[in-house]
C-alpha cells in the first residue's frame, strides 16, 4: 500500500514514519512517497526517516520527489500536511495581527484567515489533482486550518477526504487519565468545529464521569485544561473546552501575552527549523538526533504565552508525544482493512449537528470502516457554543467565497465577520497587510 505525503519535507513527518514502522500487520503500507516544493528539506527528511528505519527489517520504502503529479499517481492514501508561505508566512500572519491589536494564531482569528486564505487554493488545487490522478485514493488532511481546508477540499473529493487534529485526542486522553479510566475504553462526547470543541461527557461502562471531574477542583488543577481555564469557568460551561478556545475565553490576555513576548510562536519555530536543517546540509550530522533535540524544544514550547497568562505551568512529559500521527495510522488502518474504530475526526455534517447545513466540516466522534467516516449523533449544543460554532463556521465561507471569487471586499467581510476581530477598519486594513507581505495573496482584487 502506497502512502503519499504532502509536504514531505515538513519537520513532523518523521512522526508518521515513526507510526508506520511500528505497525507489522498484513496490508500495512510498504511505500512512502515524501512530495515538497523544497529539495533541501525533502533531503533532510529522508535522512531522519533512513536514520528510523536503520534497525527496521522491511521497514517501508520512501521516495522522494518534487513532482506533484508523479507523487500522486498509484497512491491509494494521500496525507496533506503543507505550509503555504512556510513559516515565514505564519510570523507575518502573527505580527501583521498583533500590530492590530487582534490575535494572529494560524488557526484561530485573524491569523487563522490569513493563513487559510493563502491555503484553501492550493488545497483545492491538490483536490482536483488527486480527483484525476489517484480517484480511488483517500486523503487525510492535517493542513491548517484543518477544518477549513477539509471542507474546500471536500467539494471535489467528498467524503473521500477526512480530516484530522490531535487536539481532541489529547484532550480525551488526559481527561480519562485524570479520572482513572483507560481512554481506548473511554466514549469521548465531542463535539463542535477543528479548535472550537467542547467535551461535554466522558463514558465508562456507560457512566458519565464527567460531572464527578467538574465537581472536584483538585482533579480540574490536575491537568493542562483545568489549569488552563481555572476550575470555576469550567464548571460554568459543564463541558472542558479544546485548548483553542482559550483564545476566545480568555482573548484580552492571550492577545497581550503575545504581544509581551520576545517572539511570536511562528518566529520561534521559523528560526528554530532554519536551524535544523541548516545543521543537515553537513552530510555528517547525525540526522535522527538532531531531529529528536529539535522536536523536545518545540513540544515543550507549544501554547506558551496561554499558559503564562493563565499560570498552568509547563506541559506535562505525557503531553509532549504527539498524537496526530497515531490517529492518521488509525483511520488508514480502518479504512484499508476495515478494522472498525471510533476516532474524532473532521468530517460533512450530515445532519450531526442541526445548526449547520449538511455540506458544513465539523469535528465530532466518527465510526470508521472501509467506507470511510461516518459521524454519530450528537445531542445540540448549548446556545452559547452553537452561537460560536455558527458564527466561525460564517467566517470560514466567507474564506471559501473570497478564495473562490478573488473578491478583496469578501476577504474584508471575513476577518471583519469574526469573533475576534472588532472592528470593519481593522479588517480592511488586515487584508491590506496581508496583500503586501504575503505573494500568495495577490489574487485578492
Amino acid at each position: 500500500m502506497r502512502l503519499t505525503i504532502l509536504g514531505g519535507g515538513g519537520f513532523r513527518v518523521p512522526l508518521v514514519y515513526g507510526a508506520l514502522l511500528a505497525d507489522r500487520a498484513e496490508g500495512r503500507v510498504t511505500e512512502v512517497v515524501l512530495h515538497d516544493l523544497d529539495a533541501g528539506r525533502l533531503s533532510a527528511v529522508t535522512r531522519v526517516l533512513a536514520e528510523q528505519a536503520a534497525a527496521v527489517p522491511d521497514a517501508p520504502r520512501v521516495r522522494a520527489t518534487t513532482d506533484l503529479d508523479e507523487a500522486l499517481r498509484g497512491a491509494d492514501f494521500v496525507f496533506s500536511a503543507i505550509r503555504v508561505g512556510g513559516l515565514e508566512g505564519r510570523a507575518n500572519d502573527e505580527r501583521v495581527a498583533l500590530a492590530q491589536g487582534v490575535l494572529g494564531q494560524e488557526t484561530v482569528g485573524a491569523g487563522g484567515i490569513a493563513y487559510g486564505l493563502r491555503t484553501v487554493p492550493v488545497a483545492v488545487d491538490i483536490a482536483r489533482r488527486v480527483a484525476r490522478l489517484a480517484p480511488d485514493a483517500w486523503v487525510i488532511n492535517f493542513t491548517n486550518p484543518a477544518g477549513l481546508v477539509t471542507e474546500a477540499m471536500s467539494r471535489h473529493l467528498g467524503d473521500r477526504v477526512i480530516g484530522i487534529c490531535d487536539s481532541p485526542v489529547g484532550l480525551g486522553r488526559r481527561i480519562a487519565r485524570v479520572l482513572g479510566a483507560d481512554p481506548r475504553e473511554a466514549w469521548i462526547d465531542y463535539v463542535g468545529l477543528n479548535h472550537l470543541g467542547w467535551v461535554r461527557g466522558l463514558r465508562v461502562a456507560g457512566r458519565d464521569e464527567l460531572p464527578r471531574l467538574l465537581a472536584d477542583p483538585g482533579l480540574l488543577g490536575s491537568f493542562e485544561e483545568g489549569r488552563l481555564f481555572g476550575a470555576e469557568w469550567l464548571r460554568s460551561l459543564g463541558a472542558i473546552p479544546n485548548e483553542y478556545l482559550h483564545y476566545y475565553y480568555f482573548g484580552r490576555e492571550a492577545v497581550h501575552a503575545y504581544q509581551r513576548a520576545e517572539r511570536t510562536r511562528g518566529a520561534f519555530l521559523h528560526e528554530q527549523q532554519a536551524r535544523f536543517y541548516e545543521e543537515l546540509r553537513a552530510p555528517d550530522a547525525p540526522a535522527l538526533d538532531a531531529w529528536n533535540r529539535t522536536r523536545a524544544e518545540r513540544e515543550a514550547t507549544y501554547m506558551a504565552e496561554n499558559r503564562e497568562a493563565a499560570g498552568a505551568g509547563e506541559r506535562e512529559a505525557d503531553d509532549l508525544s504527539g498524537g496526530y500521527e497515531k490517529v492518521a495510522l488509525a483511520l488508514m488502518r480502518a479504512v484499508a482493512r476495515d478494522e472498525r474504530t471510533t476516532l474524532i475526526l473532521n468530517v460533512r455534517n450530515r445532519g450531526t449537528l442541526a445548526a449547520l447545513d449538511s455540506e458544513a466540516v465539523i469535528e465530532v466522534p466518527c465510526l470508521v470502516d472501509a467506507n470511510g467516516a461516518h459521524p454519530v449523533a450528537a445531542e445540540p449544543l448549548p446556545g452559547h457554543a452553537t452561537g460560536l460554532v455558527c458564527a466561525v463556521k460564517a467566517v470560514e465561507r466567507e474564506v471559501l467565497a473570497a478564495a473562490d471569487s478573488g473578491s478583496r471586499a469578501t476577504a474584508v467581510k471575513a476577518f471583519a465577520l469574526h469573533p475576534l476581530v472588532d472592528s470593519v477598519t481593522v479588517a480592511r486594513t488586515l487584508v491590506e497587510e496581508y496583500v503586501r507581505v504575503h505573494p500568495g495573496l495577490a489574487y485578492l482584487t
